[in-house]
């Protein structure tokens, strides 16, 4: 079975995730306020006017607003009115079944909660560095294509038993299918590889890997196909 050693190198909370507001997306927000002439704002003061905009209309009419331009054609006004009203007091990036979801509701719940000063639940992720060594430099292509499924094999050791990972997925851990991987491990950025080891940055919600801050270096084995 392919064996590696998990050491994890760094970990912190975020409060946002990396690059998920750009101006651009300000700039479609206000327009869809109907914000006069929003591409006169300089780009330092853009993210503060959308949220003096957005606390012009009530919260449930703001996140409308904001999961129209994240999901517009994902889902239908209806689900979208639906939705406004559930995220002010439900974390949807953790409740919502359609976990391909979950990092855009993270990313709408974050905007909205600076923007009505805490009126919606307070989102959080997290971010650490994670270096990965193969004791066979062959067994690193693992992790080249589809490498989520494979990370949170590895992932899986260092957390408890207990943890929502292995409650909701011992089977896919275990080797089966994991399409929903993805959904959550939100960001992968490899760096450092060498012949025999990659450096993983990666970006979660703390619903998910909270508890592998507690994690050390330890060893690994990958089910065999």
């Amino acid at each position: 079975m392919p064996t590696f050693t998990v050491e994890r190198l760094t970990f912190q909370h975020l409060a946002a995730l990396p690059a998920a507001w750009q101006p651009a997306d300000y700039l479609a927000l206000l327009t869809a306020l109907d914000f006069d002439q929003p591409e006169a704002i300089p780009p330092a003061e853009l993210q503060e006017m959308t949220h003096m905009a957005l606390t012009d209309l009530e919260p449930a009419a703001a996140a409308q607003v904001v999961l129209t331009h994240l999901f517009a054609g994902q889902l239908t006004p209806g689900q979208i009115d639906q939705l406004a009203h559930q995220m002010q007091t439900e974390k949807l990036w953790e409740e919502n079944p359609k976990m391909e979801l979950h990092q855009g509701f993270f990313n709408a719940t974050q905007l909205l909660y600076l923007a009505f000063n805490g009126k919606f639940p307070h989102p959080q992720a997290v971010e650490f560095q994670v270096k990965i060594t193969a004791q066979q430099a062959a067994d690193l292509a693992l992790l080249e294509q589809d490498p989520a499924p494979t990370l949170l094999r590895l992932l899986a050791p260092g957390l408890s038993d207990r943890a929502l990972l292995h409650r909701l997925f011992d089977t896919q851990l275990a080797g089966a299918d994991f399409p929903e991987a993805p959904a959550i491990l939100w960001q992968l950025t490899p760096s450092d590889q060498t012949e025999t080891s990659v450096v993983f940055d990666i970006i979660s919600s703390d619903y998910w890997l909270e508890d592998f801050k507690y994690a050390d270096t330890y060893q690994a084995t990958l089910p065999t196909a």
